[in-house]
């Protein structure tokens, strides 16, 4: 087992004096006032955002760098029709642009994260009580004992399997059962059915999962009290409105939990203010959404995924300057990187195997601004 990059975090950075919050509309800039190498940035960002397929990080349709709080490039560019007309090796593609609602996919999960931070503010749970899933209150039942914590760092030691490519029609893998087949009804109580496989909280427990997911969203909304209707708005009250994420919309299955595993929309520039609530700590117009220190604990590296480390539905990266931020299916990326205060985000469609190409360009983006 590789180990877990052991570096002290880039501490965050707070947002310049004299730089509004981009609550209403977001201040720009050009890269080069900022000390940036503006043509290299250009340059990478006319790579990532062709309207066509890249060799090495597939179609990007849309991408928005923010540094120093402000917007300084964002880009738009085309997408898959989702429609039976998208079978065959030349489906039709549509334009997008600042208004058209992007899908997170996995990143939907960091705003899982941040909603629990919410409720660890208010004072509703810690991350080291029980769950509490009522379905596992029968007597002597193991799973009854797992956090928050064990659920949020995807160490609960639950049997899954998480796999989205080559898949057998005659024996999917459980996420797909859960997101489309016979657990999509009601996600949590499908991912809240499987065994515990491996002690909880130990690396060895570690698997990552969008079922884990679920159940912390559907526990969330039993301790905050609320039904579908109460949690959308608990998500806009609490967390996307503060910010000024207007156009997020939450997925939510036929039991009323939000897939906090999957299924949220926005567009562009919300998804870019998500970032900089990240990059910010959890702090907005000098008010703290999150717990102080609720970002550092959850960006903190625990367990390798892949080509990048998890820490509590939060990922890293492993660099020097400890960029962190939210990852998902087809290479959804929000990235910030504490060291440069800066924020890359990207949206589009690719294959598992770019992702490596994919983080490093992203990385190289970045790296147009200077260390502050």
């Amino acid at each position: 087992m590789t180990a877990v990059p052991d570096r002290p975090l880039v501490p965050l950075p707070t947002q310049p004096e004299g730089v509004p919050w981009p609550t209403e509309a977001w201040p720009t800039a050009d890269a080069a006032e900022l000390g940036a190498d503006s043509g290299r940035l250009t340059a990478l960002l006319d790579e990532l955002v062709s309207g066509e397929p890249h060799p090495d990080h597939g179609l990007t349709h849309a991408a928005a760098v923010v540094a120093g709080g402000r917007l300084v490039a964002e880009r738009f560019g085309r997408r898959v029709v989702q429609d039976l007309r998208s079978l065959g090796d030349d489906p039709p593609h549509e334009d997008v642009g600042p208004d058209t609602e992007l899908l997170s996919w996995s990143m939907a999960k960091t705003i899982t994260n941040l909603a629990t931070g919410v409720a660890v503010g208010d004072g509703l749970l810690t991350v080291d009580d029980p769950v509490g899933d009522p379905r596992w209150a029968d007597a002597g039942d193991p799973r009854a004992a797992l956090t928050w914590s064990h659920l949020l760092t995807m160490r609960a030691g639950l049997a899954w399997t998480e796999e989205y490519y080559d898949l057998d029609p005659d024996a999917f893998p459980d996420v797909v059962s859960m997101l489309y087949g016979d657990g999509a009804a009601d996600m949590a109580a499908f991912a809240a059915g499987f065994p515990l496989e491996r002690e909880p909280g130990t690396p060895a427990a570690y698997t990552y999962s969008s079922g884990t997911s679920n159940i912390i969203s559907a526990n969330l909304a039993r301790v905050l009290g609320v039904d579908q209707e109460g949690m959308d708005r608990f998500l806009h009250e609490r967390l996307f409105g503060r910010i000024g994420m207007r156009t997020a919309r939450a997925g939510f299955d036929a039991a009323g939990t939000y897939v906090g595993s999957s299924f949220t929309w926005c567009t562009l520039q919300d998804w870019a203010r998500f970032g900089l609530l990240l990059l910010r700590g959890g702090t907005w117009e000098d008010e703290r959404l999150v717990p102080e220190n609720w970002i550092d604990w959850s960006r903190l590296a625990r367990s390798w995924d892949d080509t990048v480390v998890h820490g509590a539905h939060l990922w890293a990266w492993d660099l020097p300057e400890t960029p962190f931020g939210a990852h998902g299916f087809e290479g959804q990326r929000v990235i910030c990187f504490p060291a440069r205060d800066v924020v890359v985000v990207r949206l589009g469609k690719m294959g598992a195997e770019d992702a490596p190409a994919l983080n490093r360009h992203l990385a190289e983006i970045a790296a147009c601004f200077p260390e502050r």
